[in-house]
């Protein structure tokens, strides 16, 4: 974020309800809801259309935004995103299942933690250093050592994925966004959704643009942060923000067979 604001982006990252530093949220932490809330930050913030940068879960809600609010959206960029294929890490998918808040509040326990953080130390002393996929997952599950954080985490799960993988798919709307500016990263070691996706939504979406970090997982962001904001830098300003018309929208939709 530092590398893109130096660039002369304003860059805006919200923590989602129930997420981060945000308030505790028991309400509904569905795709569409957060979209909502990030369309009413907007509005708060009086900035009427905005390039969206999705990763992972945010990938999803970038998509369902930029559905739901089109006007709002001058391009979209997914970072190993959700929502574009059934496939998805068996974690996630394991915390969909009953009984998955206890199982994450007894690996977030105190010992348990600093057992882990202890074993991280013994490996950098002795040369290993944990990649950003290591890092950025162990303060993920850190975190949820709060229970309503934890809840919210399974309710998010919950309403994107099921035991059997990813339940919410954008394949069947991508054509939506076929008038947006569209860039695909993607790390071609990512363990949590594989790198098909992005090969499957680049083909669905031929004016995309497709870049691989080669030996990143699932955090390409993290793993090479000079490379991403230089990308994302160079695709902005090569660009034309997308041209909303609601009338052009229709008749697209009308032409796939969707009705009101």
């Amino acid at each position: 974020m530092r590398l893109l604001a130096d660039a002369g982006h304003t860059v805006l990252a919200p923590d989602l309800p129930g997420h981060g530093g945000s308030e505790r949220h028991r309400g509904d932490h569905s795709l569409g809801a957060h979209a909502s809330t990030l369309r009413d930050l907007l509005q708060v913030l009086d900035l009427p259309r905005v390039t969206v940068v999705g990763h992972s879960l945010g990938g999803g809600i970038a998509m369902v935004f930029t559905y739901q609010f089109p006007e709002r959206v001058e391009r979209l960029a997914l970072i190993d995103s959700g929502g574009l294929g059934r496939e998805v890490s068996g974690l996630i998918r394991a915390a969909t299942l009953p009984g998955a808040e206890w199982v994450i509040r007894a690996a977030t326990t105190p010992p348990i933690l600093r057992t882990a953080g202890a074993l991280g130390g013994a490996l950098a002393r002795v040369g290993i250093k944990p990649g950003g996929d290591l890092a950025a997952i162990a303060g993920g599950v850190a975190s949820l050592g709060d229970g309503e954080r934890r809840a919210a985490f399974v309710r998010s799960a919950r309403s994107i994925a099921s035991v059997n993988g990813q339940r919410v798919s954008a394949s069947e709307r991508l054509y939506l966004t076929e008038q947006v500016p569209v860039l695909l990263i993607w790390g071609d070691r990512d363990p949590v959704i594989p790198i098909a996706h992005g090969h499957a939504a680049h083909a669905a979406l031929p004016a995309s643009r497709l870049e691989i970090f080669p030996g990143a997982g699932h955090f390409p962001m993290l793993d090479d942060p000079e490379r991403f904001a230089a990308l994302v830098t160079d695709w902005v300003a090569t660009t034309t923000p997308a041209a909303h018309d609601g009338n052009r929208l229709a008749a697209v939709m009308r032409g796939r067979g969707i009705r009101s």
